[in-house]
């Protein structure tokens, strides 16, 4: 399993936009209990699939990429594929819902 990056506002067109294969950005807060609740869910799903790259985006520390890509609630999660978005998985949920949410997006 690839380490989850810390992609910021200056970072995110090379971690993200760049990347090949298909990146799910985790957006989140420090203070978001749902968001922290995910995390681990998260890596488990990432540990599985070493093709998927997990980026985190801090939303109070990065408010530009937040605006840019609509962030109105979080956990939410985007998923990009050749630099475009091409999904968006939006709140907490069981591990099982969030796989079968994200499998049309994995090899």
């Amino acid at each position: 399993m690839s380490t989850p990056v810390n992609a910021t506002d200056a970072s995110f067109a090379t971690d993200v936009l760049a990347a090949e294969g298909t990146v799910v950005v985790d957006f989140w807060a420090e203070w978001c209990h749902p968001c922290r609740q995910m995390s681990p869910i998260l890596d488990e799903i990432a540990e599985a699939h070493p093709e998927l790259k997990v980026v985190k985006v801090d939303v109070d520390e990065n408010p530009a990429v937040t605006m840019e890509y609509r962030i109105t609630g979080i956990p939410a999660f985007k998923i990009f594929q050749g630099g475009k978005e091409v999904g968006e998985i939006v709140g907490a949920m069981p591990k099982p819902v969030f796989e079968d949410q994200l499998a049309p997006f994995l090899d």
